[in-house]
């Protein structure tokens, strides 16, 4: 389930926050009654970021080591063939 606060509730209930976020429950802030920012552990932000640098590092190298270079139309056709099954 969700835990939706409002923004106030990080400065006045910082320590209820802190342990939801370090049991693996991102916080979702509201200001004004909409969407404002997540609160996370740095665990739970490492495990999103980490891979996507990890690609991009590998596709970095890969770019350096290849001249072949394709547009995002091209690329993105491969993708569509390939989830079409062709």
């Amino acid at each position: 389930m969700l835990d939706i606060r409002p923004v106030s509730e990080l400065r006045n209930n910082f320590t209820d926050i802190e342990a939801a976020v370090k049991n693996g429950h991102p916080v979702y802030l509201t200001k004004n009654g909409y969407g404002s920012m997540v609160v996370m552990s740095i665990e739970q932000y490492s495990a999103l970021t980490d891979d996507i640098g990890r690609k991009l590092d590998e596709a970095d190298e890969y770019a350096a080591k290849h001249s072949e270079r394709m547009t995002h139309e091209q690329v993105f056709g491969k993708v569509r063939e390939k989830l079409a099954g062709k």
